[in-house]
């Protein structure tokens, strides 16, 4: 095994040298990941903050109809605009997010005590309009209600009658469990980190060495070749691993410091739960290096490798993005599919609930085995002359 290891401190040592690659795999992820979450997290809580206190500007037509609706919507701090011309127009041009319609028989309606008709026009699709719309059907919301419990009591009947229900919240969720809201995009962050980690590596210990023409005259010396390979190999897993490792210490750094106090949540990670989420993640890590390796193998230029690297990429995404969009129960024969395991687990460990050592067992086991295979073959791969003179 000496050429193994002789191998694997060359490596090291050259990709410690370049500081380009160095960035890319050890620092690259790591430092742009958490930090650019915790901008943007901090961005959408400004800007939501800013729309959910800006002064309410109504634009009304036929207020006339209804002066004890527009005396309320005045009360609640609302500025009623003038009556516009076109107001489907104004909402579609994004002029004004909201415009209330009042519609000429509301009055006659609210005299028999029915339904008064009111329109509220507005294009939801629109994100920044969400707030201000939200706002004026809560309004009008609670203007019913009020209105309603009124009507009641003048005639003598008590507005519980009404609610024949009582629906009384006990929630069981924890500061821990209700992290997993805020943090559903760090199982997606580990699993491209675990992959943009080795990519560098895996493209420049073999395809780059084609290019260089710098393989060749390695392979002829007298080790196998199995040896030489699977020192690149260990190489890309070290350097992957180290960039999950420091990612994650990077998230238990910056995660206090997102604005999700008034939601009651903690988003600590001890030092027991990044163990676990180091021990569940690290095999992934074994599994993009063996992979980028296999794939890169086959690219003639480094440049050919790259466009290779763009699809694999991919391939960790797929998981989660399922489960941003469609939440699933973790169960024991989801610990069998490599990636698919990890985010379930990730999420589980994050929410603070209790693993049983089968499922860790067959999470790490499962992706360990695939990404063995994949390295055994991508190491014996070069024992085919065609593919090492492959660039010549």
């Amino acid at each position: 095994m000496n050429g193994l290891s002789t191998v694997f401190k060359k490596e090291v040592r050259e990709n410690i040298r370049d500081r380009r690659a160095l960035f890319n795999s050890l620092l690259l992820g790591p430092l742009l990941f958490p930090l650019l979450f915790v901008g943007l997290m901090w961005f959408l809580e400004s800007a939501e903050k800013e729309r959910a206190e800006k002064t309410l500007e109504l634009p009304v037509i036929g207020a006339e109809y209804a002066p004890s609706l527009i005396r309320f919507l005045e009360q609640q701090g609302t500025v009623i605009q003038p009556e516009p011309e076109n107001p489907e127009e104004l909402v579609l041009s994004q002029e004004v997010p909201v415009v209330l319609r009042i519609r000429p028989e509301y009055a006659e309606k609210w005299k028999e005590g029915l339904p008064a008709p009111v329109e509220v026009i507005s294009d939801p699709s629109r994100q920044e309009s969400n707030a201000p719309i939200r706002k004026v059907k809560g309004l009008l919301y609670g203007y019913g209600q009020q209105i309603g419990a009124l009507r009641l009591q003048l005639r003598g009947v008590s507005p519980q009658l009404a609610s024949p229900i009582m629906v009384k919240d006990v929630d069981l969720s924890t500061p821990k469990s209700r992290a997993i809201l805020a943090v559903i995009f760090l199982p997606y962050v580990l699993m491209i980190t675990a992959f943009t980690g080795a990519t560098h590596l895996a493209m420049d210990t073999t395809a780059g060495e084609k290019e260089r023409k710098s393989l060749e005259p390695l392979l002829i010396n007298p080790v196998p070749r199995w040896q030489i390979m699977t020192g690149k190999m260990i190489t890309t897993m070290v350097f992957a691993m180290a960039s999950l490792a420091l990612t994650l210490v990077s998230f238990r750094i910056v995660l206090p410091y997102l604005p999700v106090g008034a939601f009651g949540m903690d988003l600590t990670l001890g030092l027991g739960t990044l163990l676990n989420i180091l021990l569940i993640i690290s095999p992934v890590a074994i599994l993009a290096a063996a992979l980028l390796t296999l794939l890169a193998s086959f690219a003639k230029s480094y440049r050919e490798a790259q466009s290779y690297m763009g699809l694999v990429i991919l391939i960790p995404m797929i998981p989660s993005l399922i489960f941003m969009a469609n939440p699933i129960k973790a169960e024991t024969w989801m610990m069998g599919i490599p990636l698919f395991s990890q985010n379930l687990l990730i999420g589980e460990i994050i929410r603070g609930e209790s693993v049983t050592i089968t499922w860790y067992g067959l999470s790490v086991g499962s992706t360990l085995a695939i990404g063995l295979a994949l390295a055994a073959l991508a190491a014996n791969l070069y024992n085919r002359p065609k593919l090492i003179f492959s660039s010549s």
